[in-house]
């Protein structure tokens, strides 16, 4: 059993794909049909180029510092070199604001991209988000929905991108709450595997305790890809396999059967009596189902 933080600090929503972020700024970006999701200019790849610069250098020893980052799996990155050379998503659970950061780190020297919240880039760290790999998931209708779609199956043919599966990011979270299904979507749709990652925690001693106010510090770990089940149809193909990473994130967090008691309704994010009563009664409620 891993360590809990058993916060009370953060304001989890009653919808488990619902943000508690507030957000400061909101420039009034519309992402539709005609954004450029996957922005291939030279300019913009030029940025990037720096930005990476700037990650190895500075981001990576940082975060590792700050969140006292283990990472533990990479050898099933080199293991599936060639499988994965040729384009891969990987998913884990959203538990702090700089997970990316150490999604990135650990994936080195892979450049990814990553799927984000629309407001995340209208806010104030817009273009730093973008500089990082940000894909806003577009809130303007179908059509910018396909258009997005469209550019990150693209993408794909080579490309690595993140997902954030259970749609929203609760700090120090420890259940793995219940997971979208665009995970299963775009892996099925384009034949690419998905590898599994899960931050779980780590107690803090007295010094980050007392004088850095950590709450928990984070372990990454990697599992290996998975790939659709294509004996099924695309349906059942894509429902199995988001029932499949969520397991494994699951199996990864090192989460007890009593901790994720009873296995999520995927795509309904109304069920959060599976993980938590939100008042601060403690995980493994069953709750009214």
């Amino acid at each position: 059993m891993g360590f809990d933080p058993k916060t009370d600090k953060y304001p989890y929503p009653k919808s488990t794909d619902k943000h508690y972020i507030i957000l400061k700024k909101n420039d009034g970006a519309v992402f539709d049909e005609h954004y450029p999701y996957v922005d291939d200019s030279f300019g913009f790849r030029f940025k990037r180029f720096w930005m990476r610069v700037g990650l190895f250098c500075l981001a990576f020893p940082i975060a590792k510092i700050r969140l006292g980052l283990r990472v533990k799996g990479r050898k099933n990155l080199k293991k599936h070199k060639e499988l994965l050379s040729c384009g891969a998503l990987s998913c884990s659970n959203h538990v702090h604001f700089w997970d990316y950061i150490a999604v990135m780190y650990a994936l080195r020297p892979r450049s990814t991209d990553v799927l984000v919240w629309a407001e995340n880039v209208r806010g104030e760290n817009k273009k730093l988000i973008r500089m990082v790999g940000g894909i806003p998931i577009p809130d303007s209708g179908v059509r910018a929905t396909v258009a997005c779609m469209k550019a990150t199956k693209e993408y794909l043919d080579g490309g690595w991108l993140h997902v954030y599966a259970e749609g929203s990011m609760w700090e120090y979270y420890r259940p793995v709450r219940p997971f979208k299904s665009g995970i299963g979507y775009l892996s099925c749709r384009t034949g690419k595997p998905v590898v599994p990652m899960a931050f779980s925690y780590r107690k803090p001693g007295w010094i980050r305790r007392r004088i850095f106010h950590q709450i928990a510090l984070l372990d990454l770990a990697i599992g290996e890809p998975l790939l659709p089940d294509e004996s099924l149809d695309l349906k059942e193909r894509e429902t199995d396999l988001v029932k499949r990473c969520h397991e494994e994130v699951c199996r990864l967090a090192a989460l007890t059967p009593e901790e994720n008691l009873y296995p999520p309704i995927f795509d309904n994010s109304e069920r959060v009596d599976y993980y938590t009563d939100v008042y601060g009664n403690g995980y493994g409620k069953k709750g009214k189902t």
